[in-house]
């Protein structure tokens, strides 16, 4: 079976991600997945070694990827465009449409028509995610799947394990709150700056480390507020981490006793809540949906309420200051993405939705036909 996998956004970040590792995991169970976008945001080396990947504007272009490939299905990702390629190509496979954007005046546009296509099901990553989509449609089979991650890939280092010498390194003493995103409105880092600027009135034994945003479109206005409020000491910035680093990264802050912050507003998963707590990191994060579908507040970590940085901080410093309830909430939280969240388990929900979408076996070179 081979599905084409449509979205315009070639970034570094979640979608990308889940995707990665669905691929990966659909490789191994008789799915060959191909991806076709129209801007590259410096996500290509985090997709090109698992699978092909198409990277144009071109329409006629577009067309002929469709038409000469043959594809059993193809899942289209917040791409309002691709229904009208879709259809130029007189493609007559099932379309499926996965419905990522968590914001209801931005995932309109995509749900708003299907030129003529009648999608078989919306996939969805959260039940949070359900509920938005729901607003924009009554008609068409709403599917949730979470996204999953690789278990051999993330998970907790032990210290003989961990690269002291790759960058970012360990300072003495400190310990460390990764902040990892983009520098967008969304994802909030005027709060963290707020937040960092809090801590640091308080004590001198902590370090932000933000993670990313080399290409985000807010990354000149941080730098200019970054250094404006005197953080470059607490904060320390690093726009590109390659994909293949990031295991090292989420080591190194649960070595010092660290957690992770998330100041976003919204969201329709969120992959760096998982690969945090799979490194047996805790999160700290906003108290809405779809974090608590993820992050269960004094279980695998500790939730503020709205964009309180006050509150935020108190949570942050109830983890740092208390090593026990750092490490208890550590193997909670490994045990809780190993049993919600493994790639194994959510892409399988993912494999067998295809197969009964596209009505064929689907042959798993590892096992017997499924049926």
């Amino acid at each position: 079976m081979k599905v084409l996998v449509i979205w315009r956004l070639l970034t570094v970040g979640g979608v990308n991600a889940g995707w990665r590792n669905r691929s990966i995991y659909f490789k191994e169970h008789g799915i060959d997945t191909e991806f076709l976008y129209t801007t590259d945001h410096g996500g290509l080396h985090i997709m090109e070694d698992v699978a092909p990947v198409y990277l144009t504007k071109d329409e006629q272009e577009i067309i002929e990827i469709i038409k000469n490939n043959h594809y059993d299905a193809i899942i289209v990702v917040d791409t309002g465009a691709a229904f009208k390629w879709i259809r130029k190509a007189n493609y007559k496979g099932p379309v499926l449409v996965e419905a990522r954007t968590p914001e209801l005046i931005k995932l309109k546009p995509h749900l708003k028509s299907f030129r003529g296509i009648n999608p078989e099901a919306i996939i969805v990553p959260s039940q949070y995610q359900k509920r938005l989509v729901s607003i924009l449609t009554d008609d068409i089979p709403i599917h949730v799947i979470y996204n999953g991650i690789d278990t051999s890939f993330y998970r907790a280092l032990p210290a003989n394990e961990i690269n002291a010498e790759s960058e970012p390194k360990l300072p003495n003493g400190k310990k460390i709150i990764g902040w990892i995103g983009r520098l967008d409105k969304r994802k909030n880092w005027q709060m963290l700056i707020e937040v960092a600027k809090l801590i640091k009135a308080q004590r001198d034994d902590i370090e932000f480390w933000v993670i990313g945003g080399a290409q985000s479109v807010q990354r000149e206005e941080f730098a200019a507020k970054w250094q404006e409020e005197n953080l470059t000491d607490i904060i320390k910035w690093f726009p590109v981490i390659p994909y293949h680093q990031m295991p090292q990264v989420y080591a190194k802050i649960c070595q010092s006793g660290g957690c992770t912050l998330a100041t976003t507003k919204t969201e329709s998963f969120g992959n760096t809540f998982i690969e945090s707590m799979v490194s047996g990191v805790p999160v700290v994060a906003s108290k809405m949906m779809p974090v608590t579908e993820l992050v269960g507040h004094g279980e695998h970590g500790l939730l503020f309420r709205g964009q309180n940085v006050e509150d935020a901080v108190r949570q942050l410093t109830g983890i740092l200051d208390h090593p026990s309830l750092h490490e208890q909430m550590s193997k909670a939280a490994i045990a809780r993405v190993h049993e919600k969240f493994a790639i194994e388990i959510v892409a399988e929900q993912y494999v067998q939705l295809l197969r009964k979408i596209a009505g064929i076996n689907i042959v798993d070179p590892n096992r017997e036909e499924l049926t």
